[in-house]
Parts: structure tokens; C-alpha cells; sequence
């Protein structure tokens, strides 16, 4: 990598193959630094280092390490003691295993580096090692000694090149106990659905459109004050961070990133988002007693309860229009049949005494018949 200052020269210990390689720092800060100054009159304030023996100034050249005792001696360490230590990793980034990189815990995450090819003899296992870790799907866990101490360092591939993550040990990452809040909390359906909502309307974004706002405007007030004129004005305050009616919030922010990417709002949306937010209650610190936490599965048992028993005579009340309904359509069907079989048994006794007055106006004509006298022929 031309132009570019190498901070450590070593190896990449790939099983037998050797990989000459140079350390690149991978990343650089932009942030504005400030120098300490005497406030009556502006005067530069410097640190002098002060050979304590001779009780003089000295240069950076003159200066070395060395270890403190427990006794106050000063053992001198050189960068030679530190480069022939007796360990393989002095001067060797060596591969220990291979694993996914979800296995990596961000919380570990440290410095970045870029391993450059130390030479044209370093291009051809350099790229063995790059194409191997791109088809495997996996990062490098590797050890190396690095400013005083060994390190562990994670291997992946980025663009073209091999980037190194310095990592924390396992055993220097804090556990995140006494951080999470320690009160129960519940959260609704509802508010899972306007949380993703606003998710949804926010989107994604790109990495490379964002910027250091703060660096920005610390920019103007500098070339301002350089050139005597105003200072910009700052912007208003942003509102108050008060607790607010969770629901009332995420569906006012749902509204205003749906405004602020040019989306249509709801009518039901919009008035979500005039509904006015009101502060909740401030609740107690301290954890709820075992009576107070009793009290409230009381309460929400007895609400439990009452529910039921609101909702049972519904059912009642329910269940007996449903008899009743089938009891008159019963008495309806019985009335149908009763007066059916009636009037069957009326046509039939109708039926009956025309037929016994029929039968006996043909008896009477018979008997009238038998009673007139023959005539006697003389």
C-alpha cells in the first residue's frame, strides 16, 4: 500500500505457510482536537519531561521503557527485549481456527488493521489465504503480540484485501448485570405493532450519507471566531425528555416519518397524531414487596373474575332467548298440527251425516213404495 506508514511488520502463520505481511491502520479520527491554554492571556500550557536524577528536561529520543518493581526499582525494558520474547507470536500473526463470524461477540470488537503483502513473494499465498476465507464463509481467530501484550485478532475479508479486528479477550468484556431495567414490564401487542410500524417508515439508510453534524458546526464557530464576525445561532432546544404516553409517542412518530418521506397519512393516523401526549405517573424506584406484587395479582385475578361473571349472565340471558325462540316455534307447530287434525275430524263428521241422510232418504222412498196398494183387476 503506497504511501501509507506501516506500524508493525510480521507473518501471517497459515498451518506451514508463511505470509510476510504489513500492520495498516484501517481507520483514522477526524475529530477536532484542543490545546491547553493559560486563559488570562492565551499562552500555550505544555508538559515537560523531567529526568527526576539529573532534574532536567529531555528529549523523545532519551526516553525508554522500564518495568516498577514492587520495591520502586526501575527494571529498563528495550523494544529488542520485547521483539525476542519467548513466545511465537512476536513477530507472527498466527491462525489459531477458523469459525462463522456470528461466533464473534460485537462487545469484542477493537482496533481495525489491514494486512498488507510484505513483497511480490507474499502475492500468491496472500491470495490463497483471501479466496479460502471468502468460499469458506468464515473468519480467522488468530494471536499476536502487539504494543507489550499479545492480542487475539479476527481475520475477514473485505474488498480485495485481509482486515484484522483486534479483540478483546473473552474475560475482558463486562458482563451486562445491574443494566437492564429491574422492574416487570409488559408490553402489548399494540405497541410491538407501532414500534414495527415506525421501524418500517424509518427504513433503511446509507452509511456513507451520514456525518459528524457536531464536528460540522464546531467547523463554523471556529472559522467564525477566526474571522471576528457572529457566532451561528443555535437551533432550539429540543423538547424536554419527559416519560410519555408510550402509545400516544410511537403513533405521533409513525405520523411524522410517513410526513417526512412524503407518504399519505391515514385518516385514523392522523388523529393519532394530534391526540395530545400526557405524562404517566411517576412510579417508585424501589422493587415492589411480595405483598405489593400479591396485591396486584389479586387485583388482576378479581378483575379476571368479575369479567367472567359479567360475562356469564350474557350467556344466560342468551341461552334463554334461544328457549324461548324454540319454545314458540314448538307451540307455533303444535298449534298448526292441532288445528289441522281439526278440521280433518269436522270434514270427516261432515262427511258422516250427509252420508246418514242420504242413506235414510233412500230408505223412507223405498218404505213409500212398499206402502201403496197393488190394484185389483176385476
Amino acid at each position: 500500500m503506497p504511501h501509507v506508514r506501516s506500524i508493525w511488520n510480521g507473518a501471517i502463520s497459515f498451518g506451514l505457510v508463511s505470509i510476510p505481511i504489513k500492520l495498516v491502520n484501517a481507520t483514522e479520527s477526524h475529530s477536532i482536537s484542543f490545546r491547553q491554554i493559560h486563559n488570562e492571556d492565551g499562552g500555550r500550557i505544555r508538559y515537560r519531561k523531567v529526568c527526576e536524577l539529573e532534574d532536567r528536561e529531555v528529549s523523545g529520543a532519551e526516553i525508554g521503557k522500564g518495568y516498577e518493581d514492587a520495591d520502586g526499582t526501575i527494571i529498563p525494558i528495550t523494544d529488542e527485549d520485547l521483539a525476542n520474547l519467548p513466545i511465537p507470536t512476536a513477530r507472527t500473526i498466527d491462525i489459531v481456527a477458523f469459525v462463522p463470524a456470528d461466533r464473534i461477540d460485537p462487545l469484542q470488537l477493537d482496533a481495525s488493521y489491514y494486512l498488507a503483502a510484505g513483497g511480490a513473494p507474499a502475492a500468491k499465498p496472500y491470495v490463497l489465504l483471501r479466496e479460502a476465507l471468502k468460499r469458506s464463509n468464515k473468519v480467522a481467530i488468530a494471536k499476536y503480540a502487539l504494543r507489550g501484550r499479545e492480542r487475539l485478532g479476527m481475520l475477514r475479508v473485505v474488498g480485495d484485501a485481509i482486515a484484522m479486528h483486534a479483540l478483546l479477550w473473552p474475560d475482558e468484556v463486562r458482563a451486562p448485570e445491574g443494566v437492564s431495567p429491574d422492574v416487570e414490564v409488559t408490553v402489548r401487542d399494540k405497541e410491538l405493532d407501532l414500534a414495527d410500524a415506525l421501524m418500517d417508515t424509518l427504513g433503511e439508510v446509507e452509511l456513507e450519507d451520514l456525518h459528524d453534524e457536531y464536528r460540522q458546526a464546531l467547523e463554523e464557530v471556529i472559522a467564525a471566531k477566526a474571522a471576528g464576525e457572529e457566532l451561528p445561532e443555535s437551533p432550539a432546544p429540543a423538547a424536554s425528555g419527559k416519560v410519555l404516553d408510550l402509545m400516544a409517542a410511537l403513533e405521533k412518530s409513525v405520523r411524522a416519518a410517513k410526513e417526512s418521506r412524503g407518504e399519505a397519512v391515514e385518516a385514523g393516523e392522523a388523529e393519532a397524531g394530534e391526540a395530545e401526549v400526557t405524562p404517566l405517573p411517576r412510579r417508585a424506584t424501589s422493587r415492589a414487596t411480595p405483598k405489593e406484587a400479591g396485591g396486584k395479582k389479586s387485583t388482576s385475578a378479581a378483575g379476571k373474575a368479575t369479567a367472567k361473571k359479567t360475562a356469564a349472565p350474557a350467556r344466560k340471558s342468551t341461552s334463554r332467548t334461544a328457549q324461548g325462540t324454540r319454545k314458540t316455534a314448538a307451540a307455533r307447530t303444535t298449534a298448526g298440527s292441532t288445528a289441522k287434525s281439526t278440521a280433518k275430524s269436522t270434514a270427516k263428521s261432515t262427511d258422516k251425516k250427509a252420508t246418514a241422510k242420504k242413506t235414510t232418504a233412500k230408505k223412507a222412498a223405498t218404505s213409500g213404495k212398499k206402502a201403496t196398494p197393488r190394484k185389483r183387476t176385476a
